[in-house]
């Protein structure tokens, strides 16, 4: 890290000025992506998916329970993984919790995986999480929906992130989908890649801070992050 660069307090604050009105001029601009991203149109889902859930088995439709709204954070945990990708876990400790406040706005979150139900609620308990989380049985979702490319193939040809490249067997996600009074459900919006930062609270913190995120000299980007219960031991 470079030397700070220390100055008067009024000299501060005239700097922190001309950074605010660039910081406002930035969420006018995320505001007006917010409304484009709500303005997209809707693939209708016809695929009829069965999910295995801690409730018994469950279809897309059952998932948002009560709620016209769901969305879905695709957890890399392939079928035979023992733990839960450790980028995905950093990510489930950021929306931990947050069901209830969603569910007060009329939307439901789910997590989704194609490990077995056992072993994720054996890792969900290990780290103690709260949200609901459902295997996908082996039905087609991960695939469809761009985070699953079985031996690093592309069934959909459209790539990781609409790339059209494949980086890995299992990435991660966030989908979005409504359901109408009729119940039919439409696909609204999928993001993939950096496109998840905004989930990350952790991440929008460091980002306030004078290192930031202080990953440039690391192998990765996320080379440093651990499990929530390894830290310190590995």
């Amino acid at each position: 890290m470079a030397s700070p660069n220390f100055v008067s307090r009024q000299e501060w604050l005239t700097a922190r000025k001309a950074l605010l009105a660039k910081e406002k001029a930035f969420t006018r601009k995320r505001d007006q992506l917010a409304a484009e991203r709500r303005g997209l149109p809707m693939v209708l889902v016809e695929k009829h998916y069965v999910f295995a859930s801690a409730d018994g088995p469950k279809t897309l439709a059952d998932l948002f329970g009560p709620h016209p709204q769901l969305v879905v954070y695709h957890f890399m945990f392939g079928e035979t993984w023992q733990e839960g990708c450790p980028s995905c876990s950093f990510w489930a400790d950021n929306y931990e919790r947050l069901d209830v406040h969603l569910a007060a706005r009329d939307t439901a979150l789910v997590a989704i995986s194609n490990a077995p139900l056992e072993t994720l609620q054996a890792y969900r308990d290990r780290m103690g999480w709260t949200f609901e989380w459902v295997s996908t049985a082996g039905n087609s979702f991960g695939v469809d929906f761009g985070v699953t490319f079985p031996g690093k193939t592309d069934p959909n040809g459209t790539g990781y992130n609409y790339t059209g490249k494949v980086f890995a067997e299992e990435l991660p996600g966030v989908s979005t989908f409504l359901k109408t009074e009729d119940g039919h459900i439409g696909h609204s919006y999928s993001t993939y890649g950096r496109g998840l930062d905004i989930l990350n609270m952790a991440y929008n913190l460091l980002d306030l801070t004078p290192m930031g995120r202080h990953e440039e000299d690391l192998s990765y980007p996320m080379a440093w992050v651990r499990r929530r219960d390894r830290y310190g031991v590995d």
